[in-house]
C-alpha cells in the first residue's frame, strides 16, 4: 500500500486493471461513452444557432423564422439535458457497481491474509484501504476520466467552431489560453500533493482512533488518557492543516482563472464592437456567440485540473 503519488497523472497499466471490472457492464459503459460524445456536439451547436438567430432573424425582424429556430435551439437544449443525465447517471451507476465488486474481492482477499500481516499493518489503514480508497476509485468513473474526456471533446469542438466563425476573434481567445493552461498545470501539481497529504493524515487518524479504541483498557490501566489525548490533538491538527492547504490552492487558482476569462471577454466585446461599428465585419450575433463559446472553453479548463486530481487519487487508491 503505497502512500506516495506517482508522477504520472494517468497510469495505463492500472487503468487497464480497473477496466477489467467494467467488462461485465459493457452496455452502460457504451451508452455513457456515446452520451459524452453527443453532449460535446450538442453543446457546441448552441452558440452556432444563437448566432444564426441573432444575425439573420432578430436583426431582420423575421418573427416566423425566429420562432422556428428558437424551437430548434430548445430541442437541442432538451437533447443535451437528456444525454447529460444519461452520462451522469450511468457513470455513477458504473462506479458504484465497480466498487461493490472491488470491495467484495478485497475483503475476500483480506480474509486469507496471515496473522503476521495484521500485526505489521495498522487496522485503521486497512479500513481506509477497504472503504475510503474504494470510494476514490469509483470517482474515476463518476467524476474523473469520463468527465475529463467530455470536457476536452467539448473544448476541441468549440475551438474548431470559433475558427470557422471568425478566426480573428478566435485568436483573441487562443492568446489567453496558454496563461490559463499554465495556471491550471501549476494548480494540478500543487493540489495533487496537498490531497495526498490529506489522504495520509486521514489514514493516520483512522489508525490512531482504531488502535486506541481497541486498546482502551490498556490506556486506562496505565492512566495514559491525557497523553493519548495530546497525541490525538497533534494528529488532528496535522489533518486540519493538510485540508486548509487544499482550500488555499483553490482560493488562489479559481479567482486567477476568472480574471483571465473576464479580461478575454472584455477584449472580445471591445474588438468585436469596434469592427461592427467601423466596417460591419463582425455582427452582434458573432460577439454574443463568441462570449458564449469563451465561457464554454474556459469553464472546462478551470475544472479539468480538479478532475485530473480526482483521476490521480483514483489511480493512487487502485495501486
Amino acid at each position: 500500500m503505497s502512500e506516495k503519488v506517482s508522477g504520472n497523472v494517468f497510469d495505463l497499466k492500472l487503468f487497464s486493471r480497473l477496466m477489467r471490472y467494467v467488462e461485465k457492464y459493457r452496455t452502460p459503459f457504451i451508452i455513457s461513452t456515446v452520451s459524452v460524445l453527443l453532449v460535446a456536439g450538442l453543446a457546441a451547436a448552441r452558440p452556432v444557432l444563437l448566432k444564426v438567430i441573432v444575425n439573420n432573424y432578430i436583426l431582420n425582424k423575421n418573427a416566423q423564422q425566429l420562432l422556428y429556430f428558437s424551437l430548434i435551439m430548445l430541442g437541442v437544449l432538451v437533447a443535451e439535458v437528456i444525454f447529460q443525465f444519461l452520462f451522469s447517471y450511468l457513470a455513477n451507476w458504473l462506479g458504484q457497481h465497480v466498487i461493490k465488486d472491488l470491495r467484495t474481492k478485497i475483503f475476500e482477499r483480506i480474509l486469507r491474509f496471515k496473522m503476521r500481516y495484521y500485526t505489521q499493518n495498522p487496522v485503521g489503514k486497512l479500513v481506509t484501504r477497504v472503504v475510503s480508497d474504494i470510494e476514490t476509485i469509483a470517482s474515476i468513473f463518476s467524476e474523473g476520466l469520463f468527465t475529463i474526456i467530455s470536457e476536452i471533446l467539448q473544448m476541441l469542438v468549440v475551438m474548431l467552431v470559433m475558427v470557422w466563425m471568425n478566426w480573428r476573434l478566435a485568436l483573441i481567445v487562443f492568446a489567453v489560453l496558454p496563461l490559463i493552461v499554465y495556471a491550471t498545470k501549476i494548480f494540478q501539481i500543487k493540489i495533487k500533493s496537498a490531497f495526498q497529504e490529506v489522504r495520509n493524515q486521514v489514514a493516520n487518524l483512522n489508525s490512531f482512533v482504531q488502535e486506541r479504541l481497541s486498546g482502551m483498557m490498556i490506556v486506562q490501566l496505565f492512566t495514559r488518557e491525557k497523553t493519548e489525548y495530546k497525541k490525538f490533538q497533534e494528529i488532528n491538527e496535522l489533518h486540519k492543516k493538510a485540508y486548509v492547504r487544499t482550500v488555499w490552492y483553490y482560493s488562489i487558482f479559481f479567482p486567477i482563472a476568472e480574471i483571465l476569462s473576464s479580461v478575454t471577454l472584455g477584449i472580445i466585446v471591445w474588438y468585436g464592437g469596434l469592427k461592427a461599428a467601423v466596417d460591419e465585419a463582425v455582427l452582434p450575433g458573432d460577439i454574443i456567440s463568441f462570449i458564449m463559446m469563451s465561457n464554454m472553453l474556459f469553464r472546462p479548463l478551470r475544472q479539468i485540473a480538479d478532475k485530473f486530481n480526482t483521476l490521480q487519487m483514483g489511480m493512487v487508491a487502485a495501486d
